[in-house]
């Protein structure tokens, strides 16, 4: 019934699943058939608290009780307070924006990096280095700045100018001119098949940036909010960014992004906006949702879990050497690349069949996004059903 609705009715621009999940608990999601899945998932990386969180339910119940949403030309006390917070956990001189998902934040992020190139110079800077296998979001703009040939297609095109793509971390001080504004990076390539860099490269390449006085825009869409256990992987990588986006994990569930920037002069009024960016229901869940997880990490339980579910991913990747080629990415964004694709698409249908969630990336990667909050007893039975999806290959 819902998927002949949805067909009809919906814009198709998703090869869906037509699975009906009714409840979530933690990292434990239940259909109308009371069928159980492990979400290896986590929504694409959004549920960082898990499935039906009492205490951000709570908190969303007490904030729409009282004020939804005004409006920005109002004073929002969850959105300053919700900005100080990541700013403490971020350890770096920050003010943000609020918008209403990783995309927007990125396109800000770029719009900072442009009024900064066209008002620190004499002659403007505008240009955008990105690094090939990069994903930055669907608008036309951050579409462009994504590295990968098959998101830039003639459909949408004519796309704005500016953006270039570099192979390597190594290529991009030879591609640097004299209309370089920015470089946009990802610390670990989430649709690029979660790959990290390594941490001395990108320490020697935001040294050389400050040098040139160029930004450096480190996208953390995906890795942000302790996904590699530390609040922000430029926290783990010992950096100072210019610019830092969020979004993804950040509200638990609500669409929510941030745009962190050491510039906090940069924008006047009226150069950005949202009409809902950091309206009361997202700041007060995300401030929950802070407050979970930083609970969580201070506590250790974060770093065990890390430690837990990386033995048994270590594991599933010994006893199929038939089957992966490489055990990628760091914290709880991790990958294993599958020898080819059709093993990575028979992998997820096995896996959805076996009830284990599991996702898939570029380079032919199985991709691991869990609930920050995962327990041990759910890690067990996800990578058990995962192992007998495998086993069916």
């Amino acid at each position: 019934m819902i998927e002949n609705i949805d067909k009809e009715y919906v814009l198709q621009t998703y090869a869906r699943n037509y699975v009906n999940f009714k409840k979530g608990i933690n990292a434990t999601l239940y259909d109308d058939k009371e069928n159980n899945y492990i979400d290896f998932t986590s929504g694409i990386g959004v549920v960082s608290v898990g499935h039906g969180n009492k205490q951000v339910a709570d908190a969303i119940y007490d904030q729409v009780s009282n004020i939804t949403h005004i409006s920005n030309l109002y004073a929002i006390e969850p959105q300053a307070l919700l900005a100080q917070k990541i700013a403490q956990l971020s350890s770096y001189d920050v003010a943000t924006f609020f918008a209403n998902s990783g995309a927007e934040a990125n396109e800000g992020a770029i719009k900072i990096a442009r009024k900064y190139g066209q008002t620190k110079f004499a002659n403007k800077k505008y240009k955008v280095i990105t690094l090939e296998h990069s994903f930055h979001g669907r608008t036309i703009t951050t579409v462009k700045a994504t590295g990968q040939d098959k998101f830039h297609s003639p459909n949408f095109s004519p796309y704005p100018e500016g953006f270039s793509y570099n192979k390597q971390i190594n290529d991009i001080y030879n591609s640097v001119d004299d209309e370089t504004v920015a470089v946009m990076i990802e610390l670990v390539q989430g649709e690029g098949g979660v790959q990290p860099f390594e941490k001395e490269e990108i320490q020697k390449l935001a040294k050389f940036l400050k040098e040139k006085e160029i930004l450096l825009i480190i996208d953390e869409v995906q890795t942000g909010v302790y996904r590699t256990g530390e609040f922000l992987a430029s926290n783990l990588y010992e950096i100072e960014p210019d610019i830092i986006t969020l979004a993804k994990g950040l509200g638990g569930g609500v669409p929510i992004g941030a745009i962190l920037t050491t510039h906090k002069d940069i924008f006047s009024a009226g150069d950005h906006g949202s009409t809902f960016g950091g309206n009361y229901l997202v700041t007060r869940a995300a401030l929950e949702v802070l407050k979970i997880l930083d609970e969580y990490k201070d506590k250790g339980a974060l770093d065990e879990a890390i430690i837990y579910f990386e033995s048994k991913l270590s594991a599933l990747y010994e006893k199929y050497p038939n089957i992966f080629t490489h055990k990628v990415g760091l914290g709880l964004m991790r990958g294993l690349r599958a020898k080819d694709e059709e093993t990575l698409a028979a992998i997820i249908k096995n896996g959805f069949e076996e009830g284990v969630l599991v996702l898939k990336s570029g380079r032919n990667t199985l991709r691991f996004l869990p609930v920050l909050t995962i327990t041990k007893e759910e890690i067990d039975e996800g990578f058990r059903r995962l192992d007998n999806a495998i086993s069916k290959i």
